[in-house]
């Protein structure tokens, strides 16, 4: 089944994409809850006029992701969390790492940062994805707290 996303969908495509997924996924998911729609030949062509009137807009849309881009790798992030020795006590996900950016001044929604759970101390990293063409790899550390 051939569908044309409406927004993005994590491990299928980006907004405007045209996929192709299962036919129960397609009509049991992904239509009900307005995420995408069917890609009729007519829905083609308009997306493809769509697509061609905000193609010179898209290039500013990229040069501000960039922009922001540099500014995030600019931000040294440390997080300090209670830890015995190595281990922490509990785990670093994603919120942590946008409420340490948000300190830095640089707001970024939790769903575009991928790090994985985290549960020792060290150096590690991080993808910020800002635009489909503009992902970021930022490099954090996690600090024990001092008692």
């Amino acid at each position: 089944m051939e569908l044309i996303l409406r927004q993005d969908v994590q491990n299928l495509g980006f907004k405007d994409d045209v996929v192709t997924v299962k036919n129960g996924y397609g009509r049991n998911f992904l239509i009900p809850t307005g995420q995408a729609h069917l890609a009729t030949s007519s829905a083609k062509k308009v997306l493809a006029e769509n697509l061609k009137q905000r193609a010179h807009k898209e290039a500013k849309v990229v040069n501000d992701a960039k922009t922001l881009a540099e500014a995030l790798k600019a931000i040294e992030i440390k997080i300090f969390a209670k830890a015995g020795g190595e281990k922490l006590f509990g785990s670093i996900t994603n919120i942590d790492i946008a409420e340490a950016l948000a300190k830095g001044g640089q707001q970024i929604d939790r769903k575009f940062i991928t790090s994985g759970i985290v549960k020792r101390t060290g150096k590690y990293n991080a993808n910020v994805r800002l635009h489909r063409d503009v992902i970021v790899e930022l490099d954090y550390e996690i600090v024990a707290e001092k008692a």
